[in-house]
């Protein structure tokens, strides 16, 4: 028995080292330097993981950074040491919950009444293994956070993007979408991510399309493999303490996972892709699963009902 154990231990660890390899020569990073002085950016779930990481290259690129996160004291420390790590002063924090609609109104609204400006509204903030739970708004809780809640927030902050043309949305999904099946007449059905995934790619089409006369790209994208807390967070004790510690020798770091979204938010020149589908830092032909611009449409539709959102 004690044979067979250590053989599984290394056959995992051989399989973990050629993954990682594998990974390492497949991995792209973000290649320009476009400053982003004069640039206000949002960058949600922001505190750790990609979204912090993305908000950090933001801030060393000299932009203000608010970062949009549900903890205030962890939001906080991301602050502090994007701060010190940047010497950019001008990075702060307002606490926004996708799973309050309530939250994302606030937060919103305070956006509004405070910035000038909005160059890049960055969707990261995402959610996985929550359970069949719904929130305070009546709404499946996975859904609302992966998907109700930043279209929510993007719907609001619209004008202030237009204003500050030409502007970006960028929409952070996963290669998960490709896996989904989606019923729009279910949307607040049983939880599954790959539909929220779905989803994110299928509304950035579809708003890419209504703000084409705006100068407002709107990319989705999937960041790869990423060491995160957002898998880890609900999974059994005995799989966080063996298999993750194990796996983060083999998938991307949070660093190397941000740098598609820092390329879909700076990159010069691709505009003309609006509505596309990043990753790895380049344009990439949409899953099977979202090429179908009639689901998007009834998406739409579906969700501003959801949303008692008036288009």
């Amino acid at each position: 028995m004690l044979y067979i154990i250590v053989y599984i231990v290394w056959a995992y660890l051989i399989f973990n080292v050629i993954f990682k390899i594998y990974v390492k020569f497949n991995t792209m990073s973000c290649k320009n330097k476009v400053c982003l002085v004069g640039k206000t950016v949002i960058v949600t779930g922001s505190n750790t993981g990609i979204g912090y990481e993305t908000a950090l290259e933001c801030a060393k690129r000299g932009a203000r950074v608010i970062l949009g996160c549900r903890d205030h004291l962890k939001g906080t420390v991301a602050v502090q040491n994007i701060k010190t790590l940047t010497l950019n002063q001008n990075v702060v924090l307002k606490v926004l919950d996708l799973a309050s609609l309530t939250s994302v109104k606030h937060f919103a609204n305070d956006i509004l009444r405070t910035e000038e400006r909005l160059d890049i509204l960055i969707n990261n903030a995402g959610a996985i293994l929550l359970g069949d739970q719904l929130t305070e708004d009546g709404l499946q809780l996975e859904m609302q956070i992966n998907y109700f809640g930043p279209v929510l927030l993007t719907l609001m902050l619209l004008n202030l993007l237009k204003k500050s043309a030409p502007s970006r949305i960028i929409n952070v999904s996963s290669v998960a979408a490709k896996y989904a099946k989606l019923d729009v007449k279910n949307l607040n059905g049983k939880p599954s991510y790959p539909i929220t995934k779905l989803c994110n790619i299928l509304f950035t089409q579809e708003l890419a399309k209504k703000l084409n006369e705006f100068n407002i790209s709107v990319f989705a994208l999937h960041p790869g493999m990423i060491a995160t807390d957002i898998m880890t967070r609900h999974l059994w004790p005995i799989v966080n303490s063996c298999v993750i510690p194990l796996s983060r020798f083999s998938i991307k770091t949070p660093e190397e996972g941000a740098q598609t979204t820092i390329y879909a938010a700076t990159e010069p020149g691709i505009e003309y892709l609006t509505g596309g589908f990043f990753s790895e830092c380049r344009h990439q032909e949409h899953y099977k699963t979202a090429r179908d611009s009639q689901l998007a449409r009834q998406l739409w539709d579906e969700t501003m009902k959801l949303l008692n959102y008036t288009d």
